[in-house]
């Protein structure tokens, strides 16, 4: 059977990332959507990627690029550090970085550089990040930065009565676009949720791993889910982004 699974935030957790993929036991006929955020949090971010990069050569995989993910590229492109960034999990991704390599490197920038920031499947569903504000679609959003940053869909989603039905007049437009919308970004611990999150048609799969919440994988089409044990575990003497929390 083919499977279309959505992977949340990694935030630099390779060996959660790991331990996903031994319980998700991919082949080649799956496709693994991934949400963005593959770098700022634990100490492996540089080695996430290259393992990314590798892992699409036997899987058919698509990368969604989050917010991190544009901050991390800007650093690989420029060298220049954005202090906000830096403080929210991007000195560790500068560590992780010591020893690799400049080719290396340069591999790396064209790898975010060919992500998109959203994803639309056969199967009208929307993959992006964090979310889109224009009642058009994403395609026609003007502000870009709202994929990787904008928090207003998920909110607007969970927030709304329930009572409300597809055919009211008060559904909301944007969500009326799409069959559903997989978005990750918004850590589900916000709301003291350890697990991907539903509100409306749009499912949350970060699950807050770069905290103290898990990795999680998500079946597009059955809603069953796996999850790692919280990542934080795996990495001893570690903070994550928990210097920051949220």
């Amino acid at each position: 059977m083919n499977r279309t699974i959505v992977i949340g935030d990694i935030h630099g957790g390779l060996r959660a990332l790991r331990e996903l993929l031994l319980l998700l036991k991919p082949t080649a006929t799956d496709t693994l959507i991934f949400l963005g955020d593959y770098v700022d949090g634990w100490s492996e971010s540089a080695q996430t990627v290259q393992f990314l990069m590798e892992l699409r050569l036997s899987i058919p995989c698509v990368f969604i690029k989050g917010n991190h993910d544009v901050w991390c590229e800007e650093w690989l492109r420029s060298g220049k550090t954005d202090p906000k960034w830096l403080v929210h999990g991007g000195q560790e991704t500068v560590d992780s970085y010591a020893d690799i390599s400049i080719s290396e490197r340069l591999a790396h920038v064209a790898f975010f550089e060919s992500m998109p920031f959203y994803h639309i499947d056969d199967q009208n569903r929307l993959f992006i990040h964090a979310g889109f504000t224009s009642m058009h679609g994403p395609e026609a959003e003007f502000h870009l930065s709202n994929f990787s940053w904008d928090r207003t869909l998920w909110e607007m989603a969970t927030t709304m009565d329930k009572r409300i039905r597809k055919d009211d007049r008060l559904y909301p437009k944007r969500l009326l676009l799409f069959h559903e919308i997989y978005i990750g970004h918004t850590p589900t611990l916000y709301y003291n949720v350890t697990t991907p999150m539903q509100g409306c048609n749009v499912w949350n799969v970060d699950t807050g791993a770069a905290f103290t919440g898990h990795l999680s994988a998500l079946d597009a089409d059955t809603k069953f889910f796996w999850q790692t044990e919280p990542v934080w575990k795996l990495y001893p003497g570690e903070e994550g982004r928990n210097k920051n929390r949220f």
